[in-house]
């Protein structure tokens, strides 16, 4: 019953997991590949939390 208002943390990595890739793509589409392996880089380390908060 008290848990009901909590906020899942998965969730939120999971909305900046999801915003990383699609910075990535785009990054990636404009010939930025630095910046796109850099991204994809961040965008790894938070599937990383996701994958730890999830076992």
């Amino acid at each position: 019953m008290f848990g009901l208002f909590k906020k899942d943390p998965a969730k939120k990595l999971q909305k900046q997991y999801e915003k990383l890739l699609f910075d990535a793509m785009q990054l990636q589409r404009k010939g930025d590949i630095m910046g796109y392996s850099m991204t994809t880089q961040e965008a790894e380390k938070i599937r990383e939390q996701i994958e730890a908060l999830k076992d």
